[in-house]
């Protein structure tokens, strides 16, 4: 039997943890609960989990409230410029907070709310 992980989703005002199998892409995870990781547009037109439209951007923390270990090449820039981590590129190996981020074109951030 597999062994599942503790992933805590918040996407707006709703919040829900999954149970996620051991070695699946948080992408995979996120969809197969029904969250939505690309825009309008980035929906129907995307790398379907290669890592190369970045549209599926999502924040990420770990069960200590760090971001998990980088391991492509687009979280060393997610890094140094604060951009959000690729959720094709994650997998699911211990226990994980993700915020989704809103939206609006391809992989375009809307503005912070203050």
């Amino acid at each position: 039997m597999a062994e599942e992980v503790p992933v805590t989703v918040r996407d707006g005002d709703r919040e829900e943890t999954l149970s996620v199998e051991r070695g699946t892409t948080l992408r995979r995870a996120l969809r197969d609960a029904d969250f939505e990781v690309y825009a309008p547009a980035a929906k129907v037109a995307n790398c379907s989990g290669r890592g190369i439209c970045a549209t599926c951007g999502v924040r990420v923390w770990d069960g200590a409230g760090e971001e998990p270990d980088a391991d492509h090449w687009h979280d060393a820039l997610a890094a140094r410029y604060g951009y959000p981590r690729l959720s094709c590129q994650l997998t699911v190996d211990q226990p994980l907070t993700v915020e989704l981020i809103e939206k609006r074109y391809w992989g375009q951030l809307l503005p912070r709310r203050e």
